[in-house]
C-alpha cells in the first residue's frame, strides 16, 4: 500500500501595495497632523524669508549677495552640526562658541608666532577641540555635572583662555594662503558644474538602489515618481545654485575675477554627508538616538551610555573647532571676539529652527544647514534693508521662540496621536 504525501507549496512573499504619489501624499499630511513636522517649519520660513527678501530688496538674489550668505553662515552652520549631537543626547553645550574661539586662537598662534605650516596648525586647532569635548563630556557623564552647569564654567573661562592666548587682546593675523582659501576663494567654474553633476549622480544612485532593494524584499516604499521628484529637484536646485554663483561678481575684472562655487561649500556638503551618514546608517548614530530618547531605556538595551555621552561632547567641540578655522579664514585673522558675542546663540538658534529637538532624541544633521541658512538670510537680509542689529537680534530671537514652540507642540500632539 503507498502512502500519497501532497508536496507543500513554497510560501511567496507578496510585495505590498503599490502606494501612488497621492497616497503617498495623504500619507505625509497624515504624518503632519500626527506631530511628525521634520525640518518643515525650517523649509517654509526659509522660502517666505528668500521671497520677502527679494521681493524688498532685488539685490538680495544677485551673484554677490548669493554667494556672501554661504561666507557669512558658514562658521555658525559648522558649529551648529555639533550641537545637533549634544542636543540629540539630550544635554547642551554653552561653550561651543568660545571653544571656536581657542581652538582659532591656537590655530593663529601657530601660523603667524611659530610658523608652522597649515596642516600642522589646522590638525591642532582640531586636536584642542576634541580635548576640550573630552574633557566636557567626562565631567557631564562621568562626575554627573549637570551639562548646562559644565559648559557656562566653560564658557566663561574660554573667555579668559583666549585672552591668555592672545596677550589680553592682541589682533593675530592670518596670512597662510590655504587658510585663508578656505572662505574667501572659490572652485573654477568647470569644477562646480563636475561636483554639482557627481552630487546628483551619487544621489541618484542612493535612492534609486534603496527603491529597489526594499521593492525586492516586498517592504513598504515610496512610488518611483516620488523617488524621480526628489532626483530632480535636487538637479535643479543644484544646477541653478551653480549657475548663478558661476556669473562673474567683480565690479573691476581688469582687478581680479570673482566667479564659481565658494570653497567652503563642499566642505559643508562633505561633513553633511558624512554625518548624516553616520547618524543614519551606522549603531553609533541608533544610540545617539537611544540615548537621547530614554537614557534608563538604553542602558538597559546594552547601549554604554555615558560613552556616547561623551561621545556626542567630543563631536561637538570638534565641530566647534572647524568652525573657528572658518571663522579665522574669513577674517584674516583671531581677536578676543573670535567665537564670542552671538555666536553661540546663533548657532544653538540654528539647531533648533532647523528641526532638533531641545528635548532630546529628534534631530538630523542637516537641521544645523536650515537653521544656519535661516539665521543667514534674516541677518543678510534685514543688512539690506538697512535694520540696526537690535531689530536683527529680536527677529532671530522671535524665529528661535517660534521654533521652540513648534518642536514643544509637535511633541504634544505626538504623544497625543501614539506617535512618539
Amino acid at each position: 500500500m503507498s502512502t500519497h504525501i501532497e508536496a507543500t507549496p513554497a510560501v511567496k512573499t507578496v510585495p505590498p501595495p503599490a502606494v501612488s504619489l497621492g497616497g503617498h501624499v495623504r500619507g505625509y499630511l497624515a504624518r503632519v497632523r500626527g506631530g511628525d513636522i521634520g525640518s518643515l517649519p525650517a523649509v517654509l520660513g526659509l522660502l517666505v524669508l528668500c521671497v520677502v527678501f527679494s521681493i524688498v530688496r532685488p539685490t538680495f538674489f544677485s551673484p554677490g549677495n548669493f554667494a556672501n550668505l554661504f561666507s557669512q553662515g558658514a562658521a555658525v552652520t559648522l558649529i551648529a552640526m555639533g550641537l545637533v549631537f549634544v542636543l540629540l543626547v539630550g544635554e547642551i553645550d554653552l561653550s561651543a562658541g568660545f571653544t571656536s574661539g581657542v581652538c582659532a586662537s591656537v590655530l593663529a598662534i601657530l601660523l603667524a608666532t611659530y610658523g608652522f605650516p597649515w596642516y600642522i596648525a589646522v590638525a591642532a586647532a582640531v586636536l584642542a577641540g576634541t580635548v576640550i569635548g573630552a574633557v566636557l563630556g567626562f565631567l557631564v557623564a562621568k562626575v554627573g555635572i549637570p551639562s548646562f552647569v559644565v559648559t557656562l564654567a566653560a564658557f566663561l573661562a574660554f573667555q579668559g583662555v583666549v585672552l591668555l592666548l592672545l596677550k589680553e587682546g592682541t589682533n593675530i593675523t592670518v596670512s597662510d594662503s590655504v587658510v585663508v582659501a578656505i572662505s574667501n576663494r572659490n572652485l573654477p567654474p568647470v569644477l562646480g558644474w563636475v561636483l554639482a553633476a557627481v552630487a546628483v549622480a551619487a544621489y541618484a544612485a542612493v535612492q534609486l538602489n534603496r527603491f529597489r532593494r526594499r521593492t525586492g524584499r516586498g517592504l513598504a516604499t515610496d512610488p518611483l515618481v516620488v523617488v524621480l521628484i526628489r532626483i530632480g529637484a535636487l538637479a535643479v536646485a543644484l544646477g541653478a545654485a551653480v549657475y548663478v554663483l558661476n556669473v562673474e561678481r567683480s565690479l573691476n575684472t581688469l582687478i581680479a575675477s570673482l566667479k564659481g562655487v565658494p570653497v567652503i561649500v563642499p566642505i559643508i556638503a562633505g561633513l553633511l554627508i558624512l554625518w548624516t551618514f553616520v547618524l543614519d546608517k551606522t549603531p553609533y548614530g541608533r544610540h545617539l538616538y537611544a540615548t537621547g530618547g530614554n537614557h534608563e531605556a538604553a542602558r538597559r538595551a546594552g547601549i554604554n551610555v555615558d560613552r556616547i555621552r561623551i561621545s556626542a561632547f567630543v563631536l561637538c567641540s570638534t565641530m566647534a573647532a572647524v568652525g573657528g578655522i572658518v571663522a579665522a579664514s574669513r577674517d584674516h585673522s583671531v581677536d578676543p571676539n573670535t567665537g564670542g558675542s552671538n555666536v553661540l546663540l546663533y548657532a544653538v538658534g540654528a539647531a533648533v529652527i532647523g528641526g532638533t529637538s531641545l528635548f532630546g532624541g529628534k534631530g538630523r544633521a542637516r537641521d544645523a544647514v536650515l537653521g544656519g541658512a535661516v539665521v543667514a538670510v534674516i541677518i543678510n537680509g534685514m543688512g539690506l534693508m538697512g535694520y540696526s542689529s537690535g531689530i536683527k537680534y529680536v527677529v532671530t530671537g522671535c524665529v528661535l521662540l517660534l521654533a521652540a514652540g513648534v518642536d514643544a507642540l509637535s511633541r504634544r500632539r505626538a504623544a497625543a496621536t501614539g506617535n512618539r
